[in-house]
């Protein structure tokens, strides 16, 4: 509660453009009401990471509604169109409970035409490759998802596997860590650069420390290299500040690039 205080402090004291709720999973946070109460107001877009399967769990109908009701934006993890693929990532059960949630945003008003309420998917490769086109995969997610289960959103965003935490482990046991972090060297895109996350966004951890981008907060690389708390910030990080960089940094210019 009290870095959900210094982050609404911080949002009071400068205009951020959208400020993005986040995690593994955030609304398993007992506090995530509270918060999107707090920052809509000051914010012009609001947005949560979901995995949808989180949205399912338990009576949250009250949170979907207070989502709608405050015009936060929906940015939900769908891994695969493949219910058996999508399984092997994420578990028994969970392609049935996200699309029954989608079925639930849909009909709060997400994603349909003209309703403001914006509603988009992720999704990731389920190996050590990089994602296909956008494009394409857009157009397919949006008629297999309309035609099966009457679905619709507004993007599907896709994006290379950054090698920390669970799928760094995965590359590590099977041998692929190398050629992977080879793949996304050599993938390098300079065109990508201008739109990286972390040259303009702050992000923020659970216990109030500060980081370029989330993939270093989950590599523990703070802000500049430097560890700073929200509450020792009189004011934003100047433009051309050193940022922390490491190797899963590649993985945001690679091809099409990740933002």
């Amino acid at each position: 509660a009290e870095t959900v205080d210094q982050v609404v402090a911080l949002a009071q004291r400068f205009p951020f453009g959208i400020i993005d709720i986040t995690g593994g999973a955030p609304e398993m946070n007992p506090n995530l009401m509270d918060i999107i109460e707090k920052l809509s107001p000051l914010t012009p877009r609001l947005m949560l990471r979901s995995n949808l399967t989180a949205l399912a769990a338990g009576d949250r109908d009250h949170l979907m509604n207070l989502c709608r009701d405050n015009r936060v934006v929906v940015v939900a993890s769908f891994p695969s169109l493949n219910e058996a693929q999508a399984e092997s990532q994420r578990g028994k059960g969970v392609f049935q409970e996200s699309i029954d949630v989608l079925k639930k945003l849909n009909g709060l008003g997400y994603g349909q035409p003209n309703s403001g309420l914006e509603l988009h998917l992720v999704a990731n490769p389920a190996g050590a490759y990089l994602p296909s086109s956008q494009q394409d995969l857009e157009k397919r997610f949006c008629q297999v998802l309309k035609n099966k289960w009457g679905i619709v959103f507004n993007n599907v965003f896709s994006f290379a596997n950054v090698p920390l935490g669970r799928f760094r482990r995965w590359l590590e046991q099977s041998g692929n860590l190398e050629g992977y972090l080879q793949k996304l060297s050599t993938s390098f895109n300079p065109c990508a650069i201008e739109g990286l996350m972390c040259r303009s966004l702050l992000s923020v951890s659970w216990d109030g420390y500060v980081f370029d981008c989330d993939f270093n907060q989950a590599a523990d690389l703070y802000m500049g290299g430097k560890k700073t708390h929200i509450s020792d910030l009189k004011e934003l990080p100047e433009p051309g500040e050193p940022i922390a960089v490491s190797h899963h940094c590649y993985t945001c210019t690679a091809g099409v690039g990740f933002t």
